[in-house]
């Protein structure tokens, strides 16, 4: 199968593999295996057989339910639906941000970086936690030759955070990771034209990419919580997310090469 950042399809505009980048060990994640995109309402006909072709046999959408029965995903042949909102929609859930949790947990303070604060809560989130808890498990428990799809709306920000969290997992740095956040932005920018970069263009534009101010911070909300309030992400993985050892190791063994 071909190695492509960008599936080009009729309805989304965000559909990209998560597969190609290095960890800090020279491995690489598998191609084929991990996609993320934008809304799947729009889907053209060719776009279901497209995303059948490539054995894509889980949908996982992080959307509110309003956004849901606004846009509802369509369906395409062997897939199954997960429904995993990411933001709580019950108004008593809060995070878990108070003073002896973050004294505990050494909670960096991001009060000056707006969206990365908002990235943090929906971590301390126990309702987000529990969902992104739900998405570890759906890799885990994916079937070899199978291909698994995370989404929101417009593909940036909820979906940002699951990528940032598989990629932690897959020991992906974080600048690679703030990149992949970053790239969203630029493919809206070929939105209109449809003329969507090729994979030489996408890695010339990563390469010049600024992660050390603006946007480019936002997605250390998780990255850098995640290490200063649980030391790495095995700890997070394993106290906040309920998974062993041994549930790392084999996510590895799956979408590592």
């Amino acid at each position: 199968m071909a190695h492509d950042r960008i599936v080009k399809l009729d309805g989304p505009l965000n559909f990209r593999d998560v597969g190609g980048y290095q960890n800090k060990a020279g491995q690489a994640v598998k191609w084929n295996k991990i996609y993320r995109s934008d809304s799947l309402s729009s889907l053209s006909n060719e776009d279901k057989e497209h995303l059948a072709d490539l054995h894509v046999t889980i949908d996982c959408d992080l959307r509110s339910q309003y956004e849901k029965q606004s846009s509802p995903d369509k369906a395409w042949p062997n897939v199954h639906y997960v429904d995993l909102p990411v933001y709580s929609e019950n108004p008593e859930d809060r995070p878990n941000g108070h003073k002896m949790f973050r004294l505990l947990h050494h909670i960096p303070d991001l009060s000056n970086n707006f969206i990365g604060r908002i990235y943090q809560q929906t971590l301390l989130s126990e309702h987000s936690r529990k969902m992104f808890a739900r998405i570890f498990t759906e890799l885990l428990e994916l079937p070899e030759g199978d291909a698994l799809v995370y989404h929101c709306s417009a593909g940036k920000d909820r979906t940002g955070m699951v990528s940032a969290l598989i990629l932690m997992a897959l020991d992906v740095d974080d600048d690679t990771i703030a990149r992949d956040y970053l790239l969203t932005n630029k493919l809206y920018d070929f939105a209109v034209s449809r003329q969507l970069p090729s994979n030489d263009e996408i890695a010339q534009m990563v390469a010049k990419m600024n992660v050390t101010k603006g946007e480019g911070t936002a997605i250390r909300g998780i990255t850098e919580t995640i290490r200063g309030g649980w030391g790495d992400f095995a700890t997070f993985f394993k106290k906040e997310l309920g998974f062993t050892d041994a549930d790392l190791s084999q996510l590895k063994e799956m979408y590592l090469e």
